[in-house]
């Protein structure tokens, strides 16, 4: 049985990562033991960043740089919040046939995300 989700994504510059996440997502920066890792954290997501200068930029790789579907349950309010706060919105937010409500957003690293609610 699974019981969680996590996700690691490599990042060029931790401090500019954290600052996206925290004034534009609202995610929590939690610091840990490791000066090399960052923890993204907003209710029961968490994000772990490691700084990876000389990784391959995630824009490179094009599609595959969708790392995450965020299951939210006021999608207009969030849209409207990363939105005002000046997130990269990929995808305005639309009704899918497969019975979800969502947008898409790029973070200032390149990662996608695809936040959603079920119509």
């Amino acid at each position: 049985m699974m019981i969680a989700s996590r996700y690691v994504i490599a990042v060029p510059k931790l401090s500019t990562s954290s600052m996206y996440y925290r004034d534009i997502l609202g995610f929590d920066i939690v610091e840990i033991e490791d000066p090399g890792w960052l923890f993204y954290v907003k209710d029961k997501i968490c994000i772990m960043a490691g700084e990876c200068p000389d990784a391959l930029p995630p824009g490179d790789l094009g599609d595959h740089s969708y790392f995450a579907y965020l299951v939210v349950d006021d999608i207009e309010t969030y849209f409207e919040l990363v939105k005002s706060r000046g997130g990269h919105i990929l995808k305005k937010l639309r009704h899918e046939p497969w019975g979800m409500h969502e947008f898409g957003v790029r973070t200032v690293d390149g990662h996608r995300l695809m936040v959603g609610q079920q119509a």
